[in-house]
């Protein structure tokens, strides 16, 4: 057992905290913006809530973080009362917010200076995979670090992979929302088409989702796509938030993005229609409205 710190309690790091605490039984102490959060966690879960995240990280081994992104990593951690003024000499933290990976390599200098160890630790698997302790972990960081921490970030976790030195964890987690931004517009426009076809779309998506065309999104998505439900996740502001990061690293190694940069704005017409918490298969909203305006 470790004596474990927790830093935000948001959708993702709510359930996460939870399974270090109820599978792998380590101590752990959680502080949240919202204090009442916390609280309430604590009367869940068990352990201690913490008033600031240094007091938080106090004397703790593993100190985990997911927040917002750059900024709010940044107060948590360097900012006044942050984690990083009481980090021990010897721990670890790990970062799973999806963010840069300049700040990524910023506090990866920043605790090494402190003799502690960071990890950049984006996950994939959504809120569901949050609460069913299924996320896929993403970790940049040196070796010893990882051997270390990988025991808790299991705690969470059904796959975990060391990638590289600081920052590839969050390379890869812009990797992963690349390749969901095009899949996600791809089937909104198959399902669209298929419909706008009169087509049988049940019967079509049970017959090519056994062929070269399936993926997780066709598996879990179509249906809700179908009806018009958006309430299943990963919100539409989080999306660009996160595709953002990508095309600004895009635009700093050279890369090109273009279908990542065009469905980027095809969600803002989605901000734009009310959207701002759908989930992010509600892209096929965007094309039915257009559709809807066309026949008009």
């Amino acid at each position: 057992m470790s004596k474990v710190a927790w830093i935000g309690l948001g959708v993702m790091g709510y359930p996460m905290a939870a399974h270090i605490k109820d599978r792998g039984g380590h101590d752990l102490t959680v502080y949240n913006r919202t204090a009442a959060k916390a609280e309430r966690w604590v009367a869940e879960h068990g352990g201690r809530s913490a008033p600031t995240p240094a007091a938080a990280a106090q004397g703790a081994d593993f100190v985990f973080c997911c927040v917002g992104n750059d900024d709010d990593l940044r107060a948590v951690t360097l900012g006044p009362d942050g984690a990083f003024s009481t980090l021990k000499a010897g721990a670890i933290f790990i970062d799973n917010t999806t963010a840069s990976a300049h700040i990524a390599r910023e506090l990866h200098g920043a605790a090494k200076a402190r003799g502690a160890g960071f990890l950049d630790a984006p996950v994939s698997g959504g809120q569901a995979g949050a609460e069913a302790g299924q996320l896929t972990v993403m970790v940049g960081g040196e070796a010893d670090d990882f051997a270390k921490a990988e025991p808790v970030i299991q705690c969470y976790a059904k796959a975990v992979r060391l990638l590289g030195p600081a920052g590839s964890g969050q390379l890869t987690k812009m990797v992963n929302q690349i390749c969901i931004a095009g899949l996600v517009q791809s089937l909104s426009e198959a399902i669209h088409f298929a419909e706008r076809a009169g087509l049988d779309i049940p019967a079509v998506i049970d017959t090519i989702s056994k062929g070269a065309a399936q993926s997780w999104q066709m598996d879990n998505r179509w249906e809700t796509m179908m009806k018009g439900e958006f309430d299943f996740g990963f919100a539409v502001d989080w999306m660009r938030k996160d595709l953002a990061i990508c095309l600004e690293e895009a635009r700093a190694n050279g890369a090109h993005l273009p279908v990542a940069a065009l469905v980027d704005q095809f969600y803002s017409e989605v901000q734009a229609m009310g959207g701002r918490r759908w989930d992010t298969s509600s892209l096929i909203a965007r094309l039915n409205a257009a559709a809807r305006r066309g026949e008009a």
